[in-house]
């Protein structure tokens, strides 16, 4: 692919492709004017990740409630969202990978809500015959992956990039709240906290609701 094909396939501006891999607009246009060319590498890197990218955004809307689907767990018949989380996966099988709010619960940081109905998850296109599942993507890279009480979640940053990169349709009190715990709890700073540049200024809007999230 050239560059233009790549950036039609995420349907994209020029801009908004140049934003999300950190390119100036003009080298872009550069490229797609054929006035430049860009290296060999460049072009296998870009559609690599493009690709990934292309995967792992599927959900556009929140799933509605669908009388043909199958049933998952409710979470208001268990005490807590771990084992709300086990259950669920007893459905859904043991190579889900549990993402956003979900992943979230896994790891402590947020206790979720007794009436919650989306399960964000990483995992097969037959997930999506369950009410309220919502599939990021069918594949994730291991090392973004955390197993823990029988559980596989996406870790800390990852799941800070899907909220991110969803932000249009993600209810942010999960994120936030997490994000909060987080900073107080590592002496009020973020290290060890990084998202690509195209999600640097979402992620700082991001950090100053997260700040003050307890001062309200």
């Amino acid at each position: 692919m050239n560059i233009k094909e790549m950036r039609n396939k995420l349907g994209e501006t020029q801009s908004e492709f140049a934003a999300r891999y950190d390119i100036p607009m003009r080298t872009i246009q550069n490229w797609e004017a054929g006035i430049r060319k860009p290296p060999e590498y460049i072009l296998n890197l870009l559609e690599q990740r493009i690709k990934a990218d292309l995967i792992n955004r599927r959900t556009l809307s929140i799933p509605q409630y669908d009388p043909g689907k199958k049933n998952l767990p409710q979470r208001s018949d268990f005490l807590d969202s771990v084992s709300w989380l086990k259950a669920v996966q007893s459905h859904l099988g043991d190579n889900v990978v549990f993402a956003l709010d979900e992943a979230l619960m896994c790891q402590g940081s947020f206790t979720g809500h007794t009436d919650e109905y989306v399960v964000w998850v990483y995992g097969d296109d037959a997930l999506s015959d369950f009410n309220g599942v919502a599939i990021l993507g069918n594949h994730i890279n291991s090392h973004n992956v955390v197993e823990k009480n029988g559980l596989k979640f996406t870790d800390f940053n990852r799941t800070v990039c899907d909220a991110l990169c969803n932000e249009a349709i993600l209810d942010f009190q999960g994120i936030t709240e997490a994000v909060s715990h987080y900073y107080y709890s590592h002496n009020e700073n973020l290290d060890g906290i990084s998202v690509p540049p195209e999600y640097q200024d979402k992620f700082e809007i991001l950090v100053e609701d997260a700040i003050n999230y307890y001062k309200e």
